[in-house]
């Protein structure tokens, strides 16, 4: 944490933001993946359709965070940040009002809108703030708020379903959704525009609507894309299925499911930062390279070798370790690729449009389990996920240390 002390008050109150930001909008998205048993039960769903509803969820963010890049390269970054997060946040406890499958269908599509659109403005804004050799940690530590988000969801989710019957739980989880709405007021007070954004404003060049598929930058998006559907892909068929997993497979106690996920989301947070400062020092390829062919091995393991509980209970911190920190230098890593009057609309573009393919992976594998175990198709799909995530990195170009000024 370092760049900390070189930070200005004011990129310490940006910081703050996205780290809010991030960390709430990690919390509102991961209760649903704590329910799924309860509504398979109540409303009698199949697990196709409770993959469908994460799926139509993760489908909605790759469109909004294409469209909240858009409009960040033309409101501002600060302005986009804020619509979002009361975006996600209010339809979140809507969700918590559903009296059936098709209205909760709904409100996670309408949710994932904002859900998608959070990450695209928060963290074109942080990456824009920092200085460029600090880039990497800043944003990478600021991408480990998911895991304080997910590790808030999995304490509400424990408490809520020890003291209160399963059919009023699960809404109150919802429901509680909506407190993100508050941190828009911290940042309408304490958190302005990027130089960098403000001078291209100035100079009346703002980027076209496809300009990210013209022919010099159209490579970069293709590849940016791919690299962020393997980590997508990856992340989502493993936090989606694996409450269930660990309670309809593993046979474990509501209570007991929540302290296993405690150490994976113990192993999710140290993996951010350590991540966060690999990707300034290795370069942001080869911190790539590594996370990838980590997470193969230690998800292969947890889901399809023969070990026990006890030994599932430890090999969960290096699940967590590997899976999200692999996000952290892609905040920076994107930020790096785009010119400017682009960024937000190639970065939003590229780490939704993952999202979105990797949003299919949950359905995939609910339709798969119908015909082979659980965790063996979680393995699958996330084992693939990431040997494409690794390909997508060799073919893009190193560009640590790289200012923002001088990305045309």
């Amino acid at each position: 944490m370092s760049f900390w002390q070189e930070m200005s008050k004011a990129e310490r109150a940006t910081f703050r933001a996205c780290f809010g930001g991030w960390a709430l909008d990690g919390m509102d998205f991961q209760f649903y993946s704590f329910v799924i048993p309860t509504l398979i039960a109540s409303w009698q769903l199949s697990k196709a359709q409770a993959g469908t509803l994460q799926t139509t969820t993760l489908l909605a963010s790759a469109l909004g965070g294409w469209l909240a890049g858009l409009i960040a390269d033309r409101i501002g970054r600060v302005r986009t940040l804020q619509i979002t997060i009361l975006w996600f946040a209010l339809l979140t406890g809507l969700s918590g009002l559903a009296q059936s499958y098709g209205q909760l269908l709904l409100a996670r599509g309408l949710m994932g809108l904002g859900f998608g659109g959070e990450w695209a403005a928060g963290s074109v804004l942080m990456g824009e703030v920092i200085a460029a050799r600090h880039r990497g940690k800043a944003v990478g530590a600021m991408q480990s708020g998911w895991a304080l988000g997910w590790g808030a969801a999995a304490i509400l989710y424990t408490v809520a379903f020890r003291v209160l019957p399963e059919q009023t739980a699960w809404r109150a989880l919802f429901l509680a959704g909506v407190l993100p709405s508050l941190l828009v007021l911290y940042i309408r007070r304490h958190v302005e525009e990027p130089a960098v954004f403000r001078a291209t404003q100035e100079s009346g060049s703002p980027g076209r609507l496809w300009e990210i598929f013209a022919p010099g930058i159209a490579a970069t998006t293709v590849l940016a894309a791919l690299l962020a559907t393997g980590a997508q892909g990856g992340y989502y068929a493993i936090t989606t299925w694996l409450p269930t997993y660990l309670r309809t497979v593993r046979g474990l106690s509501v209570l007991n499911t929540g302290g296993y996920l405690g150490v994976v989301i113990a192993g999710s947070f140290t993996g951010y930062l350590v991540s966060a400062w690999l990707s300034d020092g290795l370069g942001r390829k080869k911190n790539f390279y590594l996370f990838s062919l980590c997470s193969i091995v230690t998800v292969l393991v947890y889901m399809a070798a023969p070990i026990s509980d006890r030994a599932m209970l430890l090999f969960g911190f290096p699940l967590g370790f590997f899976a999200s920190g692999i996000f952290s230098g892609m905040g920076a890593f994107f930020t790096e690729l785009f010119p400017t009057r682009i960024r937000g609309s190639g970065q939003g573009f590229s780490y939704n449009f993952g999202r979105g393919m990797g949003a299919l992976f949950p359905s995939l594998i609910g339709f798969l389990s119908a015909s082979m175990p659980l965790g063996r198709a979680i393995g699958v799909f996330a084992a693939s996920a990431y040997a494409l995530l690794f390909c997508a990195a060799v073919l893009l170009p190193e560009t640590r240390g790289r200012e923002l000024a001088a990305v045309a």
